[in-house]
């Protein structure tokens, strides 16, 4: 009897470690991208963007050999959507080493095809990672938030 009560607050204590990993993590989801000589990581503030309103892109550029941040880079964000709307805009070096962020509007929801440019100076190629595909949220109706967090 004891042995079976010990074997249960086991399985109980197990449960409730992994029922608090699966918890939601405050991380911002981040998309993977590289070149042949860069990595990325891309991020957006609302995560999911959201149609008609501004989204800030961040996006992390790190040497990929080497993993040491670029500094001086310059690049571009570009999208269309199905419908063939179109946006994007310049990267802007952030406060933080390796960082740099653009603020995209889309004009529409839905599926949009994003795709990254970039250089590590302007004496270097332009690289091209791998477009990839992002759903854009709905706008809500007038008058209701645009937190995605209450959604």
């Amino acid at each position: 009897m004891r042995s079976a009560t010990l074997m249960w607050r086991a399985l109980l204590g197990v449960a409730a470690v992994s029922l608090f990993a699966c918890g939601e993590s405050n991380r911002p989801i981040e998309i993977r991208q590289y070149t042949d000589d860069l990595a990325f990581r891309i991020s957006s503030v609302p995560a999911p963007p959201v149609a008609e309103e501004m989204t800030v892109m961040k996006v992390v550029v790190l040497d990929k050999a080497t993993g040491q941040p670029i500094q001086n880079g310059q690049g571009r964000i570009f999208a269309t959507s199905q419908e063939h709307a179109q946006s994007g805009d310049g990267l802007a070096k952030g406060p933080e080493v390796g960082t740099y962020y653009a603020h995209i509007r889309f004009p529409v929801s839905g599926d949009w095809a994003i795709g990254l440019q970039f250089r590590r100076d302007s004496t270097s190629k332009l690289e091209r990672t791998q477009d990839w595909q992002q759903e854009i949220l709905p706008a809500p109706p007038l008058g209701q938030s645009t937190d995605t967090t209450k959604r």
